[in-house]
C-alpha cells in the first residue's frame, strides 16, 4: 500500500508569519483565489525560491520574495472593478491557447492594471461581466457558499407550459462527466414572454455548474437560443453597449460588497422571505420563487367554547398535532 502523504514540505506553515497565501495572490491581481490556489497546488508559487508544494502557507508581503510562473507579483495594487457588455464571439480567460479575442482585449484602463473575469459567460452568451483585480471580492462573487446570485435572460425554442417551468424552478438532474450527477438548486424564474415559436425568461441562478442553464433547457427539450446575463448580486446591467465597458459607480461597488460579505443569517432571512413571494397573477406573468421544504397548511379550527359563548380558535397544522392559538 503507497504511503499517505502527510501534508505540504515547505517550511511556511506558521499562521504567525502573515496572510494566507492564496490571499496574498488574490489581492495581487493573480486571478481569483480559487483558481490561485489551484496554482499552489500544481506547484507554480514560489516563495524566497522555495516551491509551495500545498497549502496551508503563509507569507509576509513586506520581506517574501513571491513568483508565479518565475515572475514576481505586484504589492499594493489599486483595485479595479469595471463593468463589461461581452459581446458572444468572446471567450472569459485571460490565457487563451486558440489566440481568439478574450474579454481583456476589449478593456483599455489607464491603470494597466492585471485584471481576471469574475465568474465565466461561455462563448455563445453575452452580458454582463464583472472584471476586476480584487481576488478576495472575486472568490465571495463566485463561491456557491456565499450564494451571490446570478441573473440571466434566457429566449428557447418551444413554447415552455407552466408545469415545466415549474420543474426548472425546482430543479433538473443534470448527469457529470466522470460522475453519477445531481440536481440543480432551486431557482426564482419569472415569464416574459412565450408564443409557438419561443419562450423567454428571466432565471436567477446561485450556482454555477459548467454550462448550466442551456444543459437544463436541452434537458427539458428547448434548446437554447439566446442567453444574455443581466444581473450580479444587485448589480445590473445599465448604461453599455454590446462591448463596451465603464469602472463600477461607488454605489454600485458599496452595494456588491454588501451582498457579497452579507453574513449567512441575513442571507437565510432574505431567502426566506424570498420564498413567501406570491405569483403575479394580475400581470399574466408566471412569477416562481422556490418553495420552502416541508411547510405544512395551517387552517382555522373551531375549538372549546370560551367564556360568553364565542367559540375560541386553534390552528391545526397538517404537520402535527392541533396546537391553541391566543383568543
Amino acid at each position: 500500500m503507497p504511503r499517505r502523504r502527510s501534508g505540504p514540505s515547505h517550511p511556511f506553515n506558521d499562521d504567525r508569519r502573515g496572510e494566507r497565501i492564496q490571499k496574498v495572490l488574490a489581492a495581487a491581481g493573480v486571478a481569483s483565489r480559487r483558481d490561485c490556489e489551484q496554482m499552489v497546488e500544481e506547484g507554480r508559487v514560489k516563495v524566497n525560491g522555495v516551491v509551495i508544494d500545498g497549502l496551508p502557507a503563509w507569507v509576509d508581503q513586506a520581506n517574501d520574495r513571491i513568483e508565479v510562473d518565475g515572475r514576481p507579483i505586484r504589492r499594493h495594487e489599486q483595485h479595479v472593478y469595471i463593468m463589461l457588455f461581452k459581446p458572444k464571439g468572446i471567450v472569459c480567460t485571460n490565457e487563451d491557447p486558440e489566440g481568439r479575442r478574450r474579454a481583456i482585449d476589449l478593456i483599455e484602463h489607464p491603470l494597466k492594471a492585471r485584471i481576471f473575469p469574475v465568474g465565466r459567460l461561455d462563448m455563445d452568451s453575452s452580458g454582463l461581466l464583472l472584471l476586476t483585480n480584487d481576488g478576495e471580492l472575486a472568490n465571495r462573487l463566485t463561491h456557491p457558499r456565499f450564494e451571490v446570485h446570478k441573473t440571466y435572460e434566457v429566449t428557447v425554442s418551444g413554447r415552455l407550459d407552466d408545469a415545466a417551468v415549474r420543474q426548472l424552478s425546482e430543479g433538473v438532474f443534470l448527469p457529470e462527466k466522470g460522475e453519477v450527477g445531481a440536481r440543480t438548486g432551486r431557482s426564482h424564474l419569472k415569464l416574459l414572454g412565450r408564443d409557438g415559436t419561443k419562450t423567454t425568461l428571466l432565471m436567477e441562478l446561485r450556482e454555477g455548474r459548467n454550462r448550466q442553464i442551456r444543459r437544463m433547457m436541452l434537458r427539458m427539450g428547448h434548446p437554447v437560443r439566446r442567453l444574455r446575463r443581466v444581473g450580479m448580486g444587485p448589480l445590473r446591467l445599465r448604461g453599455l453597449g454590446v462591448g463596451a465597458w465603464r469602472e463600477l459607480t461607488a454605489r454600485e461597488l458599496h452595494e456588491l460588497r454588501e451582498a457579497a460579505f452579507k453574513p449567512a443569517a441575513q442571507r437565510a432571512r432574505r431567502d426566506e422571505r424570498g420564498e413567501k413571494r406570491a405569483p403575479r397573477a394580475a400581470t399574466g406573468e408566471l412569477d416562481i420563487a422556490p418553495r420552502a421544504a416541508n411547510r405544512g397548511t395551517t387552517q382555522r379550527v373551531p375549538s372549546a367554547p370560551a367564556r360568553g359563548g364565542k367559540p375560541r380558535f386553534a390552528a391545526r397544522d397538517d404537520r402535527g398535532p392541533r396546537r391553541r392559538g391566543r383568543r
